[in-house]
């Protein structure tokens, strides 16, 4: 059985790009992240103990993600994963990364990884 956790449309704030103006203005990035994760132990338990706490997991990843200054968004996308796994354990996770309107006539650009 594979079971998932996952939040949706987390955005946040931070510098990213390669343009000296993107240095020094945030943009705001958006990603999807879904967690492989047995629910059935918590689904028995109804136990917060016994799950991923997704509201602790988004605070970590806000306070991360605002604090760095990546200039590609496969490079913030490899620190996502892996303050995700070294600060929660988590063993899989799935990430669609994005950046709104960083081109022209697209609605996003962006980046999908699964370690």
């Amino acid at each position: 059985m594979k079971d998932t956790i996952y939040i949706r449309d987390l955005r946040v704030e931070t510098i990213i790009g390669i343009f000296g103006w993107e240095r020094e203005v945030r943009q705001q990035i958006s990603m999807d992240l879904d967690f492989e994760f047995d629910v059935s132990v918590p689904g028995k338990s109804d136990s917060i103990d016994d799950t991923l706490d997704y509201k602790k997991i988004t605070k970590s990843l806000i306070a991360f993600i605002e604090s760095s200054d990546y200039k590609l968004i496969e490079a913030l996308g490899e620190g996502i994963v892996d303050h995700l796994k070294s600060k929660f354990g988590i063993k899989k996770v799935k990430l669609r990364l994005s950046k709104p309107g960083a081109l022209r006539f697209s609605k996003d650009v962006g980046i999908m990884i699964e370690r």
